[in-house]
């Protein structure tokens, strides 16, 4: 499983309940519909190969000037597009998200598991949140890190991806030449099928990767909601201050059924439940409940990476959970 479950796997999406998939669990917020259809009335015409307005938004957002940012067609599209400006090997922290090492490859990059040094040209990749932990690397920690690897001729690349869920570690307001940051809006917009990810790197940096960049990247619906972003920012910061609610509460009731889980600052929880998960992956799947396996993080059957999602639902899989378990 490299990703999450397939929700088009047999039957409707919304037949499922998904915790592989790290997203707002409500879905998206009131006002996005609205700005669809705004997008929708756009349709019919070519996107802005500029796209002003949209950087104006998410720029404003993100508390940066405009040419610090580069708006992307989903986080992916933004880590795709920062590991193909160099040719050295890309390393990374085990575990890490698959698409590194995939990207990677597909740029004719070597891919290894960082051992503590790097060349001219190499890249190291740094998930902040960690995912699948949802550990937090502090700013000093990252700044220490980008000095260490930029002296040696490095760059450091950081995802993330999960950042508006503890916007306080984000490292996109210390930009320096060697580093880039590449982000998704998508999960706590709860919108993954608007492609929605964006770059932020010093100016020189962002001429350079858009110079790369395929034209009209971003559809219609993206571009508007990036362009009003900045006046929904106290609802985003909402949302995040919930899911630690949530978070903590689930990883509570997830150890009174025998799950340990590691801190988490993201909206997900690595659960290790001690025996191999194998079997009630599948029974969960029979019973309409999807989990995120961790082998595509080189990490045993016993782990899952579970998203926090609402009370009711978060108890559901908890007494799901419980009785598989008791069960066997």
């Amino acid at each position: 499983m490299n990703h999450g479950g397939n929700v088009w796997d047999s039957g409707k999406p919304s037949d499922w309940l998904d915790f592989s998939a790290n997203l707002r669990p409500e879905g998206p917020f009131s006002w996005i519909p609205e700005l669809v259809s705004t997008g929708f009335e756009n349709i019919r015409y070519y996107p802005d190969p500029e796209m002003k307005r949209t950087v104006k938004g998410l720029a404003a957002f993100l508390n940066l000037p405009a040419e610090c940012v580069l708006p992307t067609a989903g986080g992916t599209a933004a880590i795709d597009l920062a590991l193909g400006l160099s040719r050295g090997t890309v390393y990374t922290v085990p575990p890490a998200f698959g698409e590194y090492a995939r990207r990677a490859m597909a740029h004719g990059r070597p891919h290894e598991a960082w051992a503590g040094a790097v060349r001219k040209g190499d890249t190291l990749v740094v998930c902040n949140p960690c995912n699948p932990t949802g550990s937090v690397l502090t700013r000093g920690e990252l700044i220490r890190l980008r000095e260490r690897l930029t002296a040696d001729g490095g760059g450091l690349l950081i995802d993330e991806a999960f950042i508006e869920y503890c916007p306080e570690y984000s490292m996109r307001n210390d930009l320096r030449p060697g580093m880039i940051i590449a982000g998704s809006m998508s999960k706590i917009l709860g919108i993954p099928g608007i492609r929605f990810g964006y770059l932020c790197a010093v100016p020189e940096t962002i001429q350079a990767l858009r110079a790369e960049m395929l034209p009209w990247s971003l559809d219609a619906f993206a571009s508007e909601i990036a362009a009003r972003l900045p006046l929904h920012a106290a609802e985003i910061r909402a949302e995040a201050a919930l899911n630690a609610v949530r978070r903590k509460t689930f990883a509570e009731r997830l150890r009174e059924i025998g799950g340990d889980t590691a801190p988490s600052e993201a909206n997900f929880l690595l659960a290790d439940f001690h025996r191999d998960l194998t079997g009630a992956a599948a029974e969960l799947r029979s019973r309409g409940i999807l989990v995120r396996t961790c082998a595509s993080f080189h990490l045993p059957a016993c782990f899952w990476r579970l998203a926090v999602k609402t009370e009711a639902e978060n108890n559901r899989f908890v007494k799901e959970m419980e009785d598989i378990l008791h069960a066997r």
